[in-house]
């Protein structure tokens, strides 16, 4: 099998109107976020725009992480929140961005496929340097904020892939098993300082990501690409369509609020009844 390789929160999405797009729609969950500092990473598109755009709406003050400038700078030219381009592979720098924030969404992510035997050693230790150190150093930039507040919330987009494993995406599903863990220690010590840590885990979204690997997939099994999406990637998922960004950001959303005070050290599948077949 050939390696291919997919990046997320690169990509930038078609832009509505002028403003914040999420402002358009009706939210589910009513969360007031004034006076909040919001670290979103992997903002530039997919998942994380989705959740920059959501949580500007409910008042946050968004730092939009990710490699893409020009994409997040279109962002804060709407009034979305303050672009900081930074590569999360520079532990020391993704821990220094992250101090402050009374809210983290752990979101940016790559993808590669492969056979065991023959993925590559370097982009392994590349997807859990991203994807699970990353991760830990971001939290722990944010929690002295957190706990001297006493109030904070960390919320990670696991995945489906989190839960169950798929064959060729060994980093990938080692990267994700990992930050459940993470999750899990964060929100038993961070409870006693008012912070909650969870994860949200998507099957598959509709972002730049998951375009290239039915692309890719599609020109694998020579096979159209909407036959991809409900006979190869769905194939266990009992709902055949893919999940829109905005309905993981609306659950994000509330996780982030007052409500969610006591949603804490779980895992909350957004998958179409995917983890449950």
């Amino acid at each position: 099998m050939t390696t291919h390789e997919f990046l997320s929160g690169t990509a930038r999405q078609a832009t509505q109107s002028p403003g914040r797009e999420a402002a358009a729609a009706t939210h589910t969950t009513r969360v007031d976020l004034t006076g909040r500092t919001a670290l979103v990473t992997g903002a530039a598109s997919g998942i994380g725009r989705a959740c920059a755009l959501r949580l500007a709406d409910a008042g946050a003050d968004v730092r939009l992480v990710d490699l893409d400038g020009e994409a997040l700078d279109e962002l804060a030219d709407r009034g979305v929140g303050e672009a900081v381009r930074l590569d999360l592979t520079d532990l020391d720098a993704a821990e220094e961005a992250a101090r402050g924030a009374d809210i983290v969404v752990n979101n940016a992510g790559v993808q590669t496929v492969a056979p065991v035997q023959d993925f590559p050693p370097e982009r392994f230790s590349l997807i859990l340097r991203l994807m699970v150190e990353s991760p830990f150093r971001v939290v722990r930039g944010a929690l002295p904020h957190m706990y001297e507040q006493g109030w904070g919330r960390v919320v990670n987009i696991s995945s489906v892939h989190g839960l169950r494993a798929s064959a060729y995406k060994s980093a990938y599903v080692t990267a994700k098993h990992g930050l459940e863990g993470f999750s899990k220690v964060v929100a038993l010590e961070g409870a006693a300082h008012g912070v909650t840590s969870n994860c949200v885990n998507p099957g598959y979204v509709r972002t730049p990501l998951v375009e290239k690997q039915i692309a890719a997939q599609a020109l694998a099994h020579g096979i159209p690409e909407d036959r991809v999406v409900s006979e190869v990637l769905l194939a266990r998922s009992p709902l055949k369509r893919l999940i829109e960004p905005s309905e993981v950001a609306e659950l994000v959303a509330y996780l982030c609020g007052g409500d969610a005070s006591f949603v804490n050290g779980a895992s909350l599948p957004v998958d179409g009844a995917w983890s449950a077949s």
